[in-house]
């Protein structure tokens, strides 16, 4: 992947200020994204002073030049959840049968939990529920059923980073009749122990190709002793089962370089969660020679822009 020339193309000088929980934003990174009526849809993770994270929309009419919503995304229904949530963050956003699905992380007192909501409009948006029940994060989901069953990948937090954080080095593949209860399904990929992907979790949510279902992860480098460093990798998945990987990157295809991946909130950080394809056939297909754009967080404190084709995508899970 090429870094765009205006990358990053979102810090925390771009963030209103949202008066009373958010002013003078700390950073700004990590965000799902979506088209949407010709225009191009970012849902932001936003952090304030207090160290709170809220969900900020921004709009574009060309994938590079964004502006941002002076509102937080107000989920209608969270606010009946019993227990206390301390961030929601972290959105991938999934459009399947004419509606847009968001799953996002919920940072409880039980660990991480994965929320669902879901959005006509990206005005108006419902909180669904909880769809998971143990210490999970990085759910995303297919864009389609697949033998009538939804589809999403997610990563167990059952490993630990030495700086005490819960981490995991398995992706797997579940599913649901309902998209609230999810039953696993089989692990796809692990980490690789002393490479660039030791710890591993989905990036934006796979797209449809001829070829297979097409997915960018993140994996983490945790051996090295000062620092975690956060790359990305990909993956094809078989059209038909899923749960068969058919290829995977052995390098990473993008790794903090630049200044602003380098150094920031957590340094040496790049972190792939939204992906835009310009491109697809009559029947769903991504086309191959379409220009990809991918949003990342880049150091925890602003958003980069990577761009792609999904020729050279594929071609990396043979590399």
């Amino acid at each position: 992947m090429n870094r765009h020339a205006k990358s990053p193309i979102l810090s925390r000088n771009d963030i209103p200020d949202i008066y009373p929980q958010l002013v003078d934003a700390t950073s700004v990174f990590n965000p799902g994204a979506i088209k949407f009526e010709d225009k191009y849809l970012l849902m932001l993770r936003v952090q304030s002073r207090s160290r709170e994270t809220f969900m900020v929309m921004a709009e574009s009419q060309d994938g590079i030049n964004f502006k941002v919503e002076d509102k937080i995304v107000d989920f209608k229904g969270i606010e009946n959840i019993k227990e206390k949530i301390y961030h929601i963050y972290d959105a991938r956003i999934s459009k399947i049968e004419g509606i847009y699905y968001i799953m996002f992380a919920m940072d409880m007192d039980a660990g991480c939990q994965l929320g669902l909501g879901k959005t006509l409009d990206f005005k108006n948006f419902e909180f669904l529920g909880i769809t998971s029940n143990e210490d999970i994060r990085n759910g995303v989901l297919f864009p389609e059923k697949v033998n009538g069953n939804y589809l999403r990948m997610d990563r167990p937090n059952r490993s630990r980073h030495d700086n005490g954080t819960t981490s995991g080095s398995t992706i797997w593949l579940s599913k649901s009749n309902n998209l609230l209860d999810w039953e696993p399904v089989a692990p796809l990929i692990d980490g690789r122990f002393h490479y660039w992907d030791e710890f591993i979790g989905s990036g934006p949510p796979p797209v449809k190709t001829r070829k297979g279902w097409l997915h960018i992860y993140h994996g983490v480098a945790g051996h090295f002793g000062s620092s975690n460093i956060y790359q990305a990798g990909v993956m094809l998945l078989d059209l038909h089962d899923p749960s068969k990987v058919l290829s995977r990157s052995w390098c990473n295809i993008l790794e903090p370089r630049e200044l602003y991946e380098l150094a920031g909130q957590v340094p040496n950080v790049v972190f792939p969660s939204g992906m835009i394809v310009m491109d697809y056939d009559s029947e769903g297909f991504a086309l191959e020679e379409s220009e990809v754009y991918v949003y990342y967080g880049a150091a925890d404190t602003c958003v980069g822009l990577a761009v792609t084709t999904i020729a050279k995508l594929i071609e990396d899970t043979n590399n």
